[in-house]
Order: C-alpha cells, then sequence, then structure tokens
C-alpha cells in the first residue's frame, strides 16, 4: 500500500516557474514507477511525465518537452515536478501516481496508486 500527498501548487503568473512535489509513504518506493498527470476543467486527465523507479529514466507528454522535468529522491520518498515558462494552458490538478514496476509506466490505467491532487493556476 502507497499513500500519496501532492503540494507546491498555486496561482503563478504567465511565465513563471513552479515545482509540485509528492510525499510517499512506504519503504520500498524505490521499487516503484512514478508518474504525473494532469486535469483540466472539462477535460480528461492526461499524461504529463513519468520516471524509472531509479530515476534513471524519464518520458514526457510532447505538450511539455522541454519545459517540465520530472525528479526523484529515493532517500526522502519525494518525486517532483518542476514546471517552466508556465502557461494559462497549464492551469489543472495535478496528481502523482504510482505503480510497482522496473520500467516506465505511461498509461493511466496501469498505475495502481494516486494523489488527491494539487492545483495550478496560471494567470496571463
Amino acid at each position: 500500500q502507497v499513500q500519496l500527498v501532492e503540494s507546491g501548487g498555486g496561482l503563478v503568473q504567465a511565465g513563471g516557474s513552479l515545482r509540485v512535489s509528492c510525499a510517499a509513504s512506504g519503504r520500498t518506493f524505490n521499487t516503484y514507477a512514478m508518474g504525473w498527470f494532469r486535469q483540466a476543467p472539462g477535460k480528461e486527465r492526461e499524461f504529463v511525465a513519468a520516471i524509472t523507479p531509479s530515476g534513471g529514466g524519464t518520458y514526457y507528454a510532447d505538450s511539455v518537452k522541454g519545459r517540465f522535468t520530472i525528479s526523484r529522491d529515493n532517500a526522502k520518498n519525494m518525486v517532483y515536478l518542476q514546471i517552466n515558462s508556465l502557461k494559462p494552458e497549464d492551469t489543472a490538478a495535478y496528481y502523482c501516481a504510482a505503480h510497482r514496476s522496473f520500467g516506465l509506466v505511461i498509461a493511466e490505467n496501469e498505475y495502481t496508486y494516486w494523489g488527491q491532487g494539487t492545483q495550478v493556476t496560471v494567470s496571463s
């Protein structure tokens, strides 16, 4: 069982930066692939980024490539999403997710555990 708690969301001006964090419970965090998803009002939840259990591999949605960076600190049971050059269309609730895996997990329906989300709002 893994519990995930996101934090770090807020209201930011376009062009600014923000780092959202996800704290995970449990002693086997380094066996879980992690991902970030987001859901904008009136839209379906979409994949943003994923990272392997070791942190050595990452994958991004085309829409965020070059602006978002996913990272993790297995000693602290934390995963992060650094968001730069924020755009109004980045406004969404951001969710972290976990699934026990050896590699990357991309598909939403493969993730086992989900956090409650943190809201990021970008003003123009």
